[in-house]
Formats: structure tokens, sequence, C-alpha cells
């Protein structure tokens, strides 16, 4: 990824680097899953790389946490006693392109690879290979930019089955992501 940044910079009329941080709201959907959102941290980094005035890519690379419970029935399905709770350490790549309809505006959109960095070591034994270890999302969101500061809101849809103990029942991720950032 750094090499194809490095390619776009040559070739491109801009490139700017920076820094963000946010919030990652989540939900992991799944019948076994409790429906609700769960909030937590996203730090990182990213280069700007603009093509014209108008297009242009972000990618970005960010620490992410999920934290997530089981629905009541979660042991029921799975049998797996004590399994309640998880927290779920992600580093997300963005590869996000920029359409600038002026300088203040970003419309983004592209894919998203989650990386599952590691499992929480309090949760069951058994439980922990519940969780493949990548999450393919596509993302799509705003950011604008005011001067060297970058304010952004996005939404990620998860196209990945995270369910790795049966095909029965499919597990999906779902985010909202809001930060704020500034160019170097």
């Amino acid at each position: 990824m750094f090499f194809m940044a490095a390619v776009a910079t040559s070739q491109a009329q801009s490139a700017k680097f920076g820094l963000k941080a946010g919030a990652d709201i989540n939900k992991m959907k799944g019948k076994s899953l409790k429906e609700s959102f769960s909030y937590w941290y996203q730090l990182g980094a990213f280069a700007q790389i603009n093509f014209t005035d108008k297009w242009g890519v972000q990618p970005e690379v960010l620490l992410s946490q999920v934290n997530l419970d089981t629905a009541n029935n979660f042991k029921d399905v799975y049998q797996l006693n004590g399994f309640t709770n998880a927290k779920l350490k992600y580093l997300k790549i963005p590869l996000l392109l920029n359409y600038n309809p002026n300088k203040f505006v970003s419309v983004q959109f592209g894919p998203q690879f989650g990386v599952l960095l590691d499992n929480n070591k309090t949760i069951v034994d058994n439980g922990r290979n519940a969780f493949k270890n990548g999450d393919f999302s596509i993302v799509g969101g705003l950011q604008l930019n005011i001067v060297k500061f970058r304010l952004y809101g996005r939404y990620a849809l998860g196209l990945s089955n995270l369910n790795d103990i049966e095909s029965s029942e499919k597990w999906r991720s779902q985010s909202f992501q809001v930060g704020a950032g500034f160019t170097l």
C-alpha cells in the first residue's frame, strides 16, 4: 500500500500526509448477538493524494477496537458457556476514492479491510476462534477540509461473514466512523 502511495504521489498534483483520531460506533449483526451499537476509538494516519482538482485517493491505516455482547440465546446456539462479550482490536486499512466538488468537501467511497490483531485474552478458550482474521467492508462518507484540519463522517458495511464457528448463521459488521484529523 505504501509503495502504491509512493508511485501515486510521484504522479499526483498534490500529496498531503496526516494523523487522525475519532470514534468507531460498531454493531455486529447476527441473531445470537445483541443488536446494539458499541462506542470505541480509532487512531491512525492517512495520505491524501490528489490527481486533479476534483479526484484523488486517500489510503489510511487505523487502529480500532470493537466491543460486542452476545444475546441471551448465544450459549444455547454455540454451547460456549461463559462467553458473553468480546473486545476485538482491528487494524483497518481503507483505500478511499475522493471526489472534491470544491476545496472544502470530499465525498469518499471505497473498500476497507480490517485485520483482527488480538482476541481478548479473558474470553473462554473455546470462544477464541469465533472470529475470522479479516473483515472486508465497503465505506462511504464525507470529509470537510478546513485548511489543515479534516472532519469526517463515514458508514462502513461489512461484507465478510465473521462467524467461523459454523456456517448456519452469518455475522456481519457495521460501523459509523466520526473524527478529526490534521495534515502535517
